[in-house]
């Protein structure tokens, strides 16, 4: 915990006010993007964050969105945001809710385990029908049931 645990609580929530470019209204923190706030005694504020993979197209848009969320909090002089290559990102880090909401808002599953996801829409088991999707950390998948076309994310 910082010196200022409310200053870390504001920047933390201006942190989690930032959305995945591909998911509106999916925040960044709710995806497991967030590893770590340090806070020095001048106000500076250090942001690490933990991508998807380390190709992903989005970072240079989430890095300046958290910038310019984080520069917003009173008290804050300076933020750098830096792109952590430990640990790993995985699906284990999306949160419940953004699972939830990935899935009504979006047609996207996550896989966890080695269980075929369930289909967003009707909950039955998905068939894999292709490994490489739209990016790096999803798949393309077919409801078995309603023959649903559903990107499921990976790790």
């Amino acid at each position: 915990m910082s010196q200022n645990p409310e200053l870390e609580l504001a920047v933390h929530q201006a942190v989690a006010s930032v959305d995945d470019p591909e998911y509106p209204g999916v925040s960044i923190v709710d995806l497991g993007l967030l590893e770590a706030i340090e806070i020095d005694e001048n106000g500076t504020i250090a942001i690490g964050l933990v991508p998807t993979f380390s190709g992903c197209p989005a970072l240079a848009v989430i890095a300046d969105d958290v910038t310019e969320a984080v520069e917003a909090v009173p008290g804050v002089l300076d933020v750098a945001v830096t792109w952590l290559t430990s640990p790993a990102w995985t699906v284990e880090r999306i949160s419940h809710d953004a699972r939830q909401q990935l899935a009504a808002e979006f047609t996207v599953a996550v896989e966890l385990g080695r269980r075929a996801p369930e289909c967003p829409r009707c909950g039955a088991p998905t068939v894999e029908q292709s490994l490489f999707g739209p990016s790096r950390c999803r798949s393309v998948h077919r409801c078995s049931s309603c023959q649903e076309t559903v990107e499921v994310m990976r790790s």
